[in-house]
């Protein structure tokens, strides 16, 4: 019988690209068993790398699989400046945050990112999980709201957020690519703080 594949450690010799061997591991990864369901030791096995050079090059989970699907490795810190704030005007807050994000000069990236995603069904179930856990889930955290009541506001939220963006950015439906930032911010944000509220 074959001996067991060992991590090695360190670099990997040569003009390999460890770095785009640890993405490819972890795309996959990601797509058979989702954001929670992939760890980083199994990611490392994979890539045939010590588990610690993953390190080397990413900070966290989030940012190894936010690489993976080509979205900005800030994206946590974006998240909790949003999270940070008063949480009665958290709607405007974010749909701003968002918009401004998608408005900037990582608009082309981010934009196939979202066609690339949509024609991998495990990659798609993959952010939807992330965007609940790691995004919507974070801004939303609080510890007085049971884990179901939580997921359910977050849903909601991710669901106007992502129909803004689509219809926006990847769409280009005029109704919404040709309004100015603060117009949708005054329409649609209040209607993410109805979902932040758990108001129906």
């Amino acid at each position: 019988m074959a001996a067991q594949r060992e991590p090695k450690v360190g670099r990997r010799p040569g003009n390999q690209d460890t770095r785009g061997q640890i993405i490819t591991a972890a795309r996959q990864a990601f797509a058979e068993k989702g954001f929670a369901g992939a760890s980083m030791r199994a990611i490392a096995a994979e890539a045939a790398v010590d588990p610690a050079l993953i390190h080397h090059y990413f900070d966290s989970k989030q940012q190894l699989f936010l690489a993976t699907v080509a979205l900005p490795l800030e994206l946590p810190d974006i998240v909790k400046k949003v999270a940070a704030g008063a949480r009665d005007d958290l709607g405007e807050r974010l749909v701003r945050t968002v918009l401004g994000v998608w408005d900037s000069e990582l608009q082309p990236s981010l934009v196939a990112a979202i066609r690339t995603t949509l024609t991998d069904p495990a990659l798609t179930h993959s952010v939807g999980e992330f965007l609940a856990l790691e995004v919507i889930g974070q801004v939303l955290r609080r510890d007085d709201l049971p884990p179901q009541e939580a997921n359910r506001r977050a849903g909601l939220v991710a669901s106007q957020i992502l129909g803004l963006l689509m219809g926006r950015y990847v769409l280009r439906m005029p109704v919404l690519a040709d309004r100015r930032t603060e117009d949708l911010v005054a329409e649609i944000g209040p209607t993410v703080q109805r979902y932040v509220d758990g108001r129906t």
